[in-house]
């Protein structure tokens, strides 16, 4: 099946013709004098180190292997496509291609192919997520990271995050739910000694710290994430000849999977925030809100009128 595209993607940049695009300022944020002015039609050379990476690109973790790779094919056949930029103050900021960029020092290019374009910081963030996300580049908590980048700096909700995406919301909060992990649990997905899928197993342990102890376990194990499941349940299930001690053998207060699960799918269907509490066919449900109009809407999900 192939992929959706997201958003507009980079081709709104290169079918803008160096026109700013909308909501776009034609000098951007912080830049004194752009740069070689009214080249931005078409492709030139500048040295590599007039280039500069964009604090915006969520994009943080390039391996080695993978750059050596690119950087001999570069060698080979030189760079086929040229760098997006926007010029700030004495320099070129990085639009996309920041790999290549990376590569082309690499290969000991003097000067690389640029394109001009102008964007907005949000613009630029929005592009770089689009694009690293078509071509799945992101670890998950790199991904993670850039919505909650997009979210707060530009002050976005959830559902406005995932319309500029091109992402369902359900995507966009089950991937901020990842940043609640510990540094060390985030470090293993993001290293990918641990999956998504493992990490959402994870997230319904509790105290904190004792999701880097199951982590560690799976890590050891090499555990799948049945095995996971079944380890957690293990935990929170003690064998039933011993008194059921307050806490797992680990001093974890481990919740079920399922009803974790469960829970999530709560949160979806109803759009806020949801605590389901259950023992042995018994428990409660509370759904919270924050306003008279989330109380309507909640309502209005549910089917249920106010006269």
């Amino acid at each position: 099946m192939s992929k959706p595209a997201l958003g507009r993607g980079l081709g709104a940049l290169l079918n803008s013709g160096g026109k700013p695009l909308p909501g776009a300022s034609s000098t951007p944020a912080g830049s004194a004098s752009p740069v070689s002015p009214g080249k931005s039609a078409g492709v030139t050379r500048v040295p590599w180190s007039k280039v500069r990476p964009s604090p915006w690109q969520p994009r943080k973790d390039f391996t080695p292997e993978s750059l050596q790779e690119l950087a001999d094919s570069i060698r080979e056949q030189g760079i086929v496509q040229p760098l997006i930029v926007r010029p700030v103050d004495d320099y070129y900021e990085l639009i996309a291609g920041e790999r290549r960029w990376r590569a082309a020092q690499m290969a000991g290019l003097s000067e690389v192919p640029i394109l001009e374009r102008a964007a907005s910081n949000r613009e630029v963030l929005e592009l770089a997520l689009i694009e690293n996300l078509q071509r799945e580049n992101l670890n998950p908590i790199e991904e993670a990271l850039g919505y909650a980048q997009l979210q707060q700096l530009f002050e976005l909700t959830q559902e406005q995050v995932a319309q500029k995406v091109g992402r369902a919301r359900t995507a966009i909060a089950n991937a901020l739910r990842l940043l609640k992990l510990p540094e060390v649990v985030q470090t293993a997905l993001r290293d990918g000694r641990i999956s998504v899928g493992h990490a959402k197993v994870i997230l319904g342990v509790s105290p904190e710290s004792s999701q880097t102890v199951v982590a560690e376990q799976v890590i050891q194990g090499s555990l799948s994430v049945r095995q996971t499941e079944e380890l957690v349940a293990r935990l929170q299930s003690p064998a039933p000849a011993t008194p059921p001690p307050t806490t797992s053998p680990l001093g974890v207060n481990i919740r079920d999977p399922h009803i974790v699960d469960l829970e999530g799918r709560l949160r979806e269907r109803f759009l806020a925030k949801v605590a389901l509490r259950y023992t042995k066919g018994r428990g409660s449900i509370e759904v919270r809100f924050h306003s008279d109009a989330e109380l309507e809407q909640l309502l209005e999900r549910l089917g249920v009128t106010v006269d």
